[in-house]
């Protein structure tokens, strides 16, 4: 693996979850790996799953991490040809190719606008650092995909369903702010990519890129959406026609037991209670929420494992 930015970096998925469980049993298997083998982790925008079990799964390889809250040191610089006369005090040019000398491996979060598509869409920070840098990329959530929790989800459905193709839900819920669809977007591609029975339910206005969806069904009635369900995936997103915009904020469709039903609930976390869903399915034994948080660091160290091995 060169670079994991997106989920088509993933040449087989099914081998790469067996591989994923494996590490969970002896995390430490392969410790000399990365030794003397750097990691740098560079966030744009804040973290606690991804920082805390990307730094955990780097260090269960042998690697070193340094971690840098971007914004608190400079404002970086990315358009070309600028005249940098204002705020910003370096160009991604450099910024890039001087923190490939001190990694051996950059990982980036960057969130999107949510007020600018064309930007968010062309993914300018994960983007200009996979153009200018000299070392693998790794994307801890970018404007338009969180390929790593999709990995993570991926491998939480296959440790736990009981069935060949079990049906799996993805949910929205309300929320107070306008979120971005990049949990959704790289959700719904990896449903797609593995043996299940995959709905999206959502209000109308809410739906996701069609370019990403494609034939994935859409129901825009929830309860019967989510009938006979395995796994149901809960998560809010903000309307991505009108772009970056809450619609509404219906909290009829918060996660109820009832709606529930025999399902396991999922969600990627932080979740806000009693909004996007009520304290009796979090609580419950369906909820397996933290057993998708642990399996982020294993979705990192399978993906830091691959890459250290083509370097």
């Amino acid at each position: 693996m060169k670079n994991f930015t997106t989920l088509k970096d993933i040449s087989n998925l099914s081998e790469l979850i067996k591989e994923a469980i494996l590490l969970k049993m002896n995390p430490f298997e392969y410790s000399e790996i990365g030794k003397h083998k750097t990691l740098v982790m560079l966030f744009f925008n804040s973290s606690l799953r991804t920082r805390l079990s990307t730094e955990k799964a780097a260090k269960n390889l042998g690697m070193d991490v340094m971690i840098l809250n971007v914004n608190d040191a400079w404002n970086l610089e990315f358009e070309d040809g600028t005249i940098m006369n204002f705020d910003k005090s370096e160009h991604i040019k450099e910024a890039a190719q001087v923190i490939s000398q001190y990694a051996d491996v950059i990982a980036v979060r960057a969130f999107p606008t949510l007020t600018d598509k064309a930007k968010d869409e062309g993914e300018v920070i994960l983007n200009s650092f996979k153009k200018y840098a000299t070392v693998p990329i790794v994307n801890m959530e970018s404007a338009t995909a969180h390929p790593l929790q999709a990995l993570a989800d991926a491998i939480t459905i296959s440790e736990l369903t009981e069935k060949k193709t079990p049906k799996v839900v993805l949910s929205w819920a309300p929320h107070p702010k306008a979120l971005p669809q990049a949990v959704a977007n790289s959700f719904v591609k990896m449903m797609q990519d593995l043996d299940v029975d995959f709905t999206i339910t959502h209000p109308k206005g809410y739906e996701l890129n069609s370019k990403i969806t494609k034939n994935s069904p859409i129901n825009y009635n929830q309860e019967d959406a989510l009938k006979d369900a395995d796994f149901v995936y809960v998560k809010n997103w903000s309307s991505y026609n009108d772009y970056g915009k809450v619609l509404n904020q219906d909290n009829n469709w918060m996660m109820t037991k009832a709606k529930l039903g025999n399902a396991k609930f999922m969600h990627c976390l932080p979740v806000r209670r009693n909004i996007v869903v009520e304290d009796a399915v979090l609580d419950s034994d369906q909820s397996v929420v933290i057993k998708q948080a642990n399996n982020r660091t294993f979705a990192a160290q399978v993906v830091l494992k691959q890459i250290l091995e083509d370097l």
